[in-house]
């Protein structure tokens, strides 16, 4: 019998069967950094957005655009970070909720903050 039929495929780290040939792994690690500089490239993105946003909103009856934009700006870039860099994506759905709570805490303040400014 060939060894090939013998041997058992080997399983990934969340189930899937993978193949280890040498072509495929650099293939994902390609894929992988393609994905990582293309995150990190948005997160530059998204940085230069929060720095100009202040002078473009820099009129007294803006400021509660200004503050709204850049909470949202800051929700999204943190969110980035914790599903790519923190590998969250790959994560159970339990797990990335828990992972979540400050985000659902920042937007309940937000939302208090709201409040307060239009009562």
């Amino acid at each position: 019998m060939d060894d090939s039929m013998t041997q058992s495929p080997t399983k990934s780290a969340h189930g899937g069967h993978v193949s280890t040939g040498p072509d495929q792994a650099s293939g994902e690690k390609q894929t992988q950094k393609a994905l990582y500089i293309t995150i990190f490239l948005v997160l530059g993105f998204l940085t230069l957005l929060e720095v100009f946003v202040p002078s473009v909103y820099s009129a007294e009856y803006s400021g509660n655009t200004k503050m709204l934009i850049l909470c949202f700006l800051a929700i999204l870039k943190a969110s980035l970070v914790a599903m790519f860099f923190m590998h969250l994506d790959h994560e159970k759905k339990w797990v990335r909720w828990i992972a979540c709570m400050p985000i659902y805490m920042g937007v309940a303040v937000i939302l208090i903050m709201l409040e307060s400014i239009y009562r």
